[in-house]
């Protein structure tokens, strides 16, 4: 019996050859597209470029400037992929939607780090990366070069399972300067001299403790600040998060403060806060009672609202030596 009999005896197994056909076109599409990018001819690498970051094919406009910038030389591939990653469509129109939350917030975060002051010496409270050995300030973009940065976490088998990683670090030589890893409870800081920071960060890490723990480390954290010395934290805003369901977002948070709570704790510990801003925008759904997990994501990035953004981010400062 031939194949074509076979086919045409059994429509399901037609029916099944017919679908294999379509998929290895599928698939061959695909690999053309994501391999072959580099020698597409310049109109087809484009058209690529813009379907990918933009979602739509490019304008008469757009295919003329870029694909001849191309096609003279005068522009890479990647140098026209990064020109509309830069453009206001790309930034304004293409959003995260709810199903990358976390990866909105993620891009929020790293444009807050990038924004924080310069130290000489910095401590990270909670600052390991699970997957980069020199820690989440320096991986997320924080651009200075220092003399030393401690991270403080706790022990992995002392973590919630969802953030251990081992924690054999001791010693490792960044980009930017030599970062050494220290295995204890942020609560007690005993162990660092007074007035021996530039800079302190305490990212996605005081929600982590109790309330009067969290007070326990701020104040420890002015003790050990240089006076005009800075601590950065971010968190998530518990009048946002409450909208969003009624428990905590993690099952290792402990507290998930609002605006007036985390700046009445700083001002407790001695801190005055000189930047209160928030990460992902959620004002239309606070105005309506209700949380928006698109609008949310979709507002990716810094902004000065702090109250109405599902992340809080503070900058406070231990007051400078008068005169």
């Amino acid at each position: 019996m031939t194949i074509r009999s076979v086919l045409g005896r059994y429509p399901l197994v037609r029916s099944a050859r017919d679908g294999m056909i379509r998929l290895r076109a599928r698939l061959t599409g695909f690999l053309l597209s994501r391999f072959e990018f580099p020698r597409q001819p310049a109109t087809q690498a484009v058209r690529t470029i813009y379907q990918v970051m933009l979602g739509r094919d490019p304008d008469p406009v757009g295919m003329r400037d870029w694909g001849g910038a191309m096609a003279s030389g005068q522009l890479t591939r990647q140098e026209v992929a990064l020109v509309v990653r830069a453009s206001e469509e790309f930034q304004n129109d293409v959003r995260f939607s709810s199903r990358l939350l976390g990866h909105s917030i993620h891009l929020g975060r790293q444009q807050f780090i990038r924004s924080l002051p310069a130290g000489r010496r910095i401590l990270d409270l909670g600052g390991t990366h699970l997957a980069k050995a020199e820690g989440a300030m320096v991986a997320l973009g924080y651009p200075y070069p220092f003399e030393e940065l401690v991270i403080v976490d706790l022990p992995s088998d002392e973590r919630h399972a969802l953030y251990r990683s081992g924690d054999s670090l001791r010693e490792v030589q960044s980009r930017l300067g030599p970062v050494r890893y220290r295995y204890h409870s942020m609560t007690d800081l005993s162990g660092f001299d007074d007035e021996s920071f530039d800079l302190v960060y305490s990212g996605q890490s005081i929600e982590h403790v109790t309330p009067e723990d969290g007070g326990l480390v701020l104040k420890q954290v002015a003790r050990l600040l240089r006076p005009g010395g800075y601590l950065a934290l971010d968190t998530p805003n518990g009048r946002v998060t409450r909208l969003q369901q009624d428990e905590f977002i993690d099952p290792d948070h402990k507290v998930e403060y609002r605006r007036e709570e985390l700046e009445a704790k700083f001002a407790e510990a001695g801190l005055e806060v000189v930047e209160a801003k928030g990460l992902n925008y959620a004002g239309r759904s606070l105005a309506a009672g209700r949380f928006d997990a698109d609008e949310v994501a979709g507002n990716a990035g810094v902004y000065a609202a702090a109250e109405d953004c599902y992340i809080l981010c503070f900058v406070g400062r231990k007051p400078p030596l008068a005169g």
